[in-house]
């Protein structure tokens, strides 16, 4: 049996301190709009079941909608719906290897993934409201 060798290593237990670059705040978001789109899916579907069950469920359906909470749930579900596509494809174009996978790329692909889902978000607020 070997022995067990203790290593002085640091502990950084204070996260405010730790910076992350922006292809890693790009992966943390994708996974992250992704539990949300999958959490929303049943919330739309629940929704599309009251819509399309009678006419009444149509008008409860439309009168859900009015609130301002709903439609502002409604806005981060379309945004986090466009953040993980655009990162999806995203993915994929570094996958198929049309995007070289290098840290500057990676950094000005991120980059460039915010700022689709920024725009994609303002349409979707425009959309909601």
């Amino acid at each position: 049996m070997g022995k067990t060798v203790k290593k002085q290593r640091p502990v950084n237990l204070d996260l405010s301190t730790i910076r992350f670059p922006v292809t890693a705040i790009a992966s943390i978001l994708h996974r992250v709009s992704g539990v949300i789109t999958f959490v929303a899916l049943g919330i739309l579907l629940w929704l599309l079941g009251l819509s399309l069950s009678s006419p009444e469920g149509f008008l409860q359906a439309s009168a859900v909608m009015q609130s301002f909470f709903v439609k502002f749930i409604m806005w981060g579900i379309l945004t986090a719906l466009a953040y993980h596509t655009v990162g999806g494809i995203r993915h994929m174009l570094m996958d198929f290897g049309y995007l070289a996978e290098t840290q500057v790329v990676g950094t000005r692909s991120a980059q460039i993934c915010f700022g689709i889902t920024v725009v994609l978000s303002i349409l979707a607020g425009v959309l909601v409201c």
